[in-house]
């Protein structure tokens, strides 16, 4: 019989590095990457709380040559909304991630400022140590952020 290995639980970790700051992404697929990786993006920002108005339903069609660049363009394009719309993405409601492709409709919903509290600016999505693993139980993904 082989070896035990519970469920993965799709989480974040941030740890420091440099003087950026990373995000660390465990998920059983490649799909559930995105939820958690979007949660550590906003927890480097700071206490992002998400308003009281309707979400708007905003769709992307990434495409890339590997899994870890489409992750990074997935955060890009969060930090995009996040900046010029005050939107924060509090659920993925479709997606698709193969290898080359990544297609997601994300609910996105405008931070409350007056509830959030911002400690850091993100200014990029770095290319530096980016890197989806495969590990026991699913996918681990590395990424760093500018500061």
């Amino acid at each position: 019989m082989g070896r035990y290995i519970p469920a993965m639980r799709p989480s974040f970790e941030i740890f420091d590095h440099t003087a950026d700051a990373g995000i660390r992404i465990v998920a059983p697929t490649l799909l559930e990457l995105l939820k958690p990786a979007g949660d550590g993006l906003y927890a480097i920002i700071g206490k992002v709380v998400p308003g009281n108005d309707p979400p708007q339903l905003v769709s992307l069609d990434l495409t890339d040559s590997e899994p870890s660049l489409l992750l990074r363009d997935y955060l890009h394009e969060l930090l995009i909304l996040f900046e010029r719309d005050g939107r924060i993405v509090t659920a993925v409601e479709q997606a698709t991630f193969s290898p080359d492709r990544l297609t997601a409709t994300v609910q996105a919903t405008l931070a409350d400022r007056d509830r959030s509290a911002y400690h850091r600016e993100v200014k990029a999505i770095t290319y530096h140590e980016l890197e989806i693993r495969t590990v026991p139980g699913g996918y681990e993904a590395t990424v760093i952020v500018d500061i």
